[in-house]
C-alpha cells in the first residue's frame, strides 16, 4: 500500500540527514495517514479513507467530505475517492 492521501495526493518527501559535520544521508519524510471513516450527507453512507491529518483538517474546513470532493480535482483524488465523488454528482443531478 503506497504512502498517498487518497483526498489530497500528499505523498512521500525525499532529503537528507545534515550532521554536525554537515555530511548529507538521503532520508524520506512520511505524511501523516491516518484510516479515517468520513460520513456523505448527500448519499447518507460513510466510507473508509487513508486520509493525511492535514487533508482531514481541509476537510473539515470545507464543511465535508461532500463539499470536499465536488471542489478537488480528479488528479489528487484516488480511484476510490472519484467513485464517490461520481456517486455525488448523479445524486446531485437527480435531486436537482
Amino acid at each position: 500500500m503506497s504512502r498517498i492521501c487518497e483526498l489530497t495526493g500528499k505523498g512521500r518527501q525525499v532529503g537528507h540527514n545534515v550532521s554536525h559535520a554537515n555530511n548529507k544521508t538521503k532520508r524520506v519524510f512520511l505524511p501523516n495517514l491516518q484510516n479515517v471513516t468520513l460520513m456523505s450527507e448527500k448519499l447518507d453512507r460513510s466510507f473508509k479513507f487513508r486520509v493525511s491529518t492535514h487533508g482531514l483538517r481541509s476537510v473539515e474546513h470545507n464543511g465535508g467530505l461532500d463539499n470536499w470532493l465536488l471542489k478537488t480535482s480528479d488528479e489528487k483524488l484516488s480511484t476510490n475517492a472519484l467513485k464517490v465523488k461520481r456517486e455525488l454528482k448523479k445524486a446531485n443531478a437527480a435531486s436537482a
